[in-house]
């Protein structure tokens, strides 16, 4: 089975949903897919073969290890969701469709999750700053006309 642009898999809701599957990404389920047994097999398993828990993948990437020595105590697994609907919305990806991603019911639960960065927030006042110094027209905006529909365009 190839590799496909999005996969989609249970929830915590048990709802099912389409993700995206990053083209760094794409060798390594490829190579998954084409060891699934069935579509409903899981990609990837704990070591005993059944769902991959909080506890596993805590172990598994020695989370607490690695982020004490990184400094980053505080650090949840979960805010690395957060970081990841932060740089699909850095990237352009439009909110509504990163709440689809996430699996929220509503934009506000998605707009939650994004945190710019200070260089974001500086980007845009200077996006402003240019916006407001930028040329603009000796004349004008062009007038509104009243009735659009009376200015049809004649026929000979």
């Amino acid at each position: 089975m190839p590799a496909t642009p999005g996969s989609s898999r249970g929830t915590k809701g048990k709802r099912a949903r389409r993700v995206p599957i990053i083209e760094e990404l794409r060798d390594l389920v490829g190579a998954r897919l084409d060891t699934a047994k069935t579509p409903t097999t899981r990609l990837f398993t704990g070591p005993r073969g059944g769902r991959i828990s909080t506890a596993v993948l805590r172990d598994a990437t020695r989370w607490d290890e690695v982020i004490r020595s990184l400094g980053y105590e505080h650090l949840r697994r979960h805010d690395l969701r957060h970081t990841g609907l932060t740089w699909m919305a850095d990237a352009g990806v439009p909110v509504h469709v990163l709440r689809v991603i996430a699996g929220h019911g509503s934009l506000t639960t998605t707009q939650r999750y994004l945190h710019p960065d200070r260089r974001k927030i500086d980007a845009a006042g200077a996006s402003l700053s240019a916006h407001l110094t930028g040329p603009r027209s000796p004349d004008g905006p062009p007038p509104i006309k009243e009735n659009d529909e009376d200015e049809s365009p004649e026929t000979p």
